[in-house]
């Protein structure tokens, strides 16, 4: 699959690269695991000189040694001798900065944590003695988002303050994976697309091995989730054993019930039995796991909330596999894929909702976009999309098949939106179907 999309991100990352010329710069890039880091980096950097350094689980001495290699097979930088602590071979690169300019990438820079914790107190060191004269472009990225959350982003580390710029890459935008899907496969149908955004949810690396594979059909694309070989069966596993070094098993437990619809706080304790607050807000605020949703406009100490998983492919994956990891072990794949077929329907219902609020959102025309519901669940709107400056939006019903839409009972649910927050809007009503996409 050819390179998609990421203007704005490879001009951030060029002009930051011609800054660099001028006085040192720091670029520190985040996002989810195989959302497309790497091959942005490179892609946009493709025609400047760089050291590509990936942070192995190796030894110090041996990290060392790999990263003296590559200096010196892809920069020209030679060190003499052996190194066998990270500062040593920091402060070389950092000297060499001082007369010459070049761009150390370091992927996977979080994995530092595992190699020698104290490593970061001396680049904050080093950085801080030789930027001010350096024409170092220095990019950190990683993927486990909640180290690097840590790592940059709490006062209490080394590093924090002192990157010059910070990226989270997101998951491709609608529109860029029905770009893919058009140049894959031109007469595709929404159901395919609706099928791709469920196991995808826009990852480039997922949607990459769905078309190299020719998998253009929801049929197809289920098929090759439960293939025996499949990527996708361990995949969640390894995202989350990456992201979660202890009581793991508390967490897929919690995710598991999220996925499977329950979503009340006061549900998940009961099923656990036990508060699962802290938890809870773990997955939220450290590892961006989960999003709590309240009705739209609700003031901020509302207590009607409720939980969903942010990530389209974990949600999938606690879904449909998790819970029956027992037929993945046993290698019985037909009957996961039965399972899938049997509740697809249903579990997309809610995944369609979701597509169409990601659309409005990224059309730029509105500054928030939700769903709404009162304190006894029995006034529900699927989607509402404002834009807060010209107190305009819209508020829409969502369903899979569109003639189970009611215009005039969605009128009802409108008439019932309270009036001190939804009072100014001019609001527009409408039906979205699976035709829609």
């Amino acid at each position: 699959m050819r390179f998609y999309d990421r203007e704005t991100e490879i001009n951030v990352l060029r002009e930051n690269e011609l800054q660099s010329r001028r006085s040192a710069v720091f670029t520190v890039l985040m996002g989810r695991k195989r959302v497309g880091k790497t091959t942005l980096i490179t892609t946009a950097l493709k025609d400047f000189d760089y050291a590509y350094l990936f942070v192995s689980k190796d030894s110090e001495a041996v990290l060392c040694h790999k990263f003296q290699q590559t200096l010196d097979e892809q920069l020209g930088i030679r060190v003499y001798g052996t190194i066998s602590h990270f500062r040593d071979l920091f402060e070389i690169i950092m000297k060499e900065s001082l007369n010459r300019h070049f761009t150390i990438i370091l992927d996977e820079f979080q994995t530092l944590y595992k190699v020698n914790p104290a490593i970061f107190s001396e680049i904050q060191d080093l950085w801080d003695r030789y930027h001010r004269d350096s024409h170092l472009y220095l990019i950190t990225s990683g993927s486990i988002q909640s180290l690097m959350k840590r790592i940059f982003e709490n006062e209490n580390e080394p590093l924090y303050g002192r990157p010059t710029s910070k990226m989270t890459l997101q998951p491709f935008t609608i529109n860029v994976m029905k770009e893919i899907f058009r140049d894959h496969c031109p007469e595709y149908k929404n159901e395919d697309l609706l099928c791709l955004y469920m196991i995808t949810g826009g990852v480039a690396k997922y949607i990459e091995l769905l078309m190299d594979a020719g998998c253009y059909t929801k049929e197809k694309m289920l098929n090759y989730v439960c293939r025996p070989d499949s990527y996708f069966l361990s995949e969640g596993r390894d995202i989350m054993n990456q992201e979660f070094s202890d009581e793991s098993a508390t967490y897929f437990s919690i995710l598991q019930l999220i996925a499977g619809g329950m979503t009340k706080r006061s549900d998940i304790d009961g099923a656990m039995q036990k508060d699962m607050g802290v938890y809870l807000q773990n997955l939220e605020k450290n590892y961006l796991m989960v999003s709590r949703q309240k009705p739209l406009l609700s003031k901020p100490n509302s207590k009607v909330t409720a939980y969903e998983i942010s990530d389209q492919f974990l949600r999938f994956w606690f879904r449909f596999v998790w819970p029956y990891q027992s037929l993945v072990e046993r290698r019985q794949l037909v009957l996961l894929r039965q399972n899938m077929g049997q509740h697809y329907e249903q579990f997309t219902g809610r995944t369609l909702e979701q597509y169409f609020q990601a659309e409005a959102m990224e059309t730029g025309q509105y500054t928030v976009v939700g769903n709404w519901w009162d304190r006894k669940g029995e006034n529900e709107i699927d989607m509402i999309a404002l834009n807060e400056f010209d107190h305009t939006g819209i508020v829409a019903e969502i369903k899979r098949n569109p003639r189970k839409i009611s215009l005039a009972e969605l009128q009802q649910k409108v008439s019932n939106l309270p009036q001190q927050t939804f009072g100014d809007y001019s609001l527009s009503i409408r039906g979205l179907s699976i035709e829609n996409m």
